[in-house]
């Protein structure tokens, strides 16, 4: 049994389960106002820790993520203990929605929220991870920082990805969305745009 924290909505329309990124687990400040933020739109939003995050936070010691067969084994874990009784669907920050992508074919859900998607490790171009994005056949969110290191929006366009995959872009964002002072964008507006984003998408495929 994996354990949860479910940010509870009013009169409930779907479920969100929510994944961390590979270095901050599900109590960091982005995945809490996510959370927070999304569960306004009748969400209920479902975090958990992949097991490597749990034993870090509980020795205080950084750990790095295991192999990614193992936390989609975890994913898929905690997929078959939520509430199916409203629709499903997940998604994550970076790694999370990385691991939410490769699950959603498989997967119950009924579509995929990927919050600043990793194309490729910083600096790294080449070392593309987006094969199984150039096929995929359920609805799929990207939310992208323009000048993510990650992946930049004049890179994404290269791409080729599949036609479920709608890609949305946060001004002058970096891989967590926030943006420079001089852009005259901030990071909270980014962050309550790709909430309601988020909530839209969720609305719109149910």
């Amino acid at each position: 049994m994996i354990n949860t924290l479910t940010n509870k909505a009013q009169n409930p329309i779907a479920n969100f389960v929510f994944a961390h990124g590979a270095g901050a687990g599900q109590n960091s400040e982005f995945m809490q106002m996510m959370a927070k933020g999304i569960a306004e739109h009748k969400i209920n939003v479902v975090r958990f820790n992949f097991a490597y995050m749990q034993l870090a936070e509980e020795s205080g010691k950084r750990r790095p993520p295991d192999r990614a067969d193992k936390l989609l084994s975890q994913f898929t874990e905690l997929l078959n203990q939520i509430d199916n009784s409203l629709p499903i669907f997940i998604g994550g920050k970076s790694m999370g929605g990385r691991m939410a992508s490769m699950l959603l074919e498989e997967s119950t859900a009924e579509g995929c929220i990927c919050m600043g998607y990793p194309f490729h490790p910083p600096g790294k171009p080449e070392k593309l991870r987006t094969q199984h994005l150039l096929s995929i056949n359920k609805p799929v969110l990207i939310l992208q920082g323009e000048r993510d290191t990650f992946g930049k929006r004049e890179e994404i366009a290269s791409f080729n990805l599949s036609q479920q995959i709608q890609v949305s872009y946060l001004a002058d964002g970096d891989h967590s969305f926030k943006p420079r002072k001089a852009s005259g964008y901030n990071f909270d507006g980014h962050i309550n745009l790709a909430i309601i984003q988020t909530a839209e998408f969720i609305t719109s495929h149910i």
